[in-house]
């Protein structure tokens, strides 16, 4: 894991519900967790393009769901600041599910772009990821 050049807005808190953009077999996951993330007490934690975090399956193929899987987000709504003064935002909330906490996707196409910041931070997805923004 790679730091990152941008200053990104969080805007994803706790118990979201984010759509998948890959192949895996998940299409809706619930965020209970950010990975590496260290806050003041009492804030709810919230998670933005590039971050890790910890997901459960809401909806998709039947065995995937209810399992814990390991998630990035490579998309958000909310407009962020890039280190060159550009603003960019999407237009919709988006993650990419992982085979482990190491960046390994477990899917294999995905579909949309994929924010530059999370593919500098995870090689594993920049491998796969075909339009980068």
């Amino acid at each position: 894991m790679q730091p990152l050049k941008a200053n990104v807005t969080r805007l994803l808190p706790l118990g979201c519900k984010v759509e998948t953009c890959d192949n895996s077999g998940a299409k809706l996951i619930r965020i209970f967790t950010v990975m590496g993330l260290k806050t003041v007490k009492g804030r709810v934690p919230s998670c933005g393009v590039g971050d890790l975090v910890m997901a459960s399956v809401a909806r998709g193929k039947p065995d995937m769901r209810k399992q814990v899987v390991y998630a990035v987000i490579v998309r958000q709504k909310k407009e962020y600041r890039r280190a060159d003064g550009t603003r960019i935002k999407f237009e919709d909330n988006s993650a990419v599910v992982l085979k482990d906490d190491k960046g390994n996707p477990k899917g294999t196409i995905f579909k949309g772009a994929i924010a530059k910041e999370a593919c500098e931070r995870w090689p594993g997805i920049a491998k796969i990821a075909s339009i980068v923004v």
